[in-house]
């Protein structure tokens, strides 16, 4: 396998109900072509954290990862490619801090992970991507997908709509508009990690030309 991302570096959110496969997929597609992957959560002021995997009919005993890396201690514009993972990682990212209270629709945007994706959508160096339910993490800041064509699982279809979205029903179920790289479900995983590198050579190109 060709180094062809050597010396690059991906950050990866996660959270509770990840997928492993998806898990592992990036570990192995990042990994393997020489870049270093990272994975972010919140840690609620510990050292590290244990996060639990989504059930499926195939898989009904869950799997655990430690996570050692909080979200709001890392800058994304020291990464590469900043993915954000799929199910509902997304919706538990959001979350309102603390957990468990009322929130506030002035606070839709505070989020660490909300603000780490907002930070990074606002770098076009950096690859973003997200998988299946991932549009999620974008929608409290509408602005950044507003105009972006995306594809996404149906269930989020609505709130990307609303957030001034483009839906693109591509049959491939991946789509790239520049920096931003969309694929449909978990079952998509190839297609979107060819989709990544080629959003990156694509980028790496045009920093050449600049």
């Amino acid at each position: 396998m060709e180094k062809i991302l050597e010396g690059k570096r991906v950050a990866v959110l996660v959270e509770t109900e990840y997928i492993p496969k998806e898990i592992a997929f990036y570990k192995s597609f990042f990994e393997s072509r020489g870049a270093v992957v990272d994975f972010l959560t919140y840690l609620w002021d510990e050292e590290e954290r244990e996060i639990i995997s989504d059930v499926t009919e195939k898989e009904d005993v869950p799997q655990t990862m430690k996570v050692t890396m909080e979200i709001a201690d890392v800058n994304p514009n020291d990464y590469d490619f900043v993915l954000c993972a799929a199910n509902y990682v997304a919706c538990r990212l959001r979350e309102i801090p603390p957990m468990g209270s009322l929130g506030s629709a002035d606070e839709v945007r505070s989020p660490a992970a909300v603000q780490f994706m907002a930070n990074a959508m606002k770098n076009p160096r950096i690859v973003k991507g997200m998988l299946c339910h991932a549009l999620w993490i974008l929608t409290p800041v509408p602005e950044l997908l507003r105009g972006r064509k995306v594809i996404c699982h149906t269930v989020v279809l609505a709130d990307v709509l609303n957030a001034g979205g483009i839906y693109v029903p591509e049959p491939m179920h991946a789509v790239v508009d520049k920096d931003l790289v969309t694929a449909r479900s978990a079952e998509d995983l190839d297609i979107y990690g060819e989709k990544l590198l080629e959003a990156y050579k694509a980028l790496s190109k045009h920093s050449e030309t600049d």
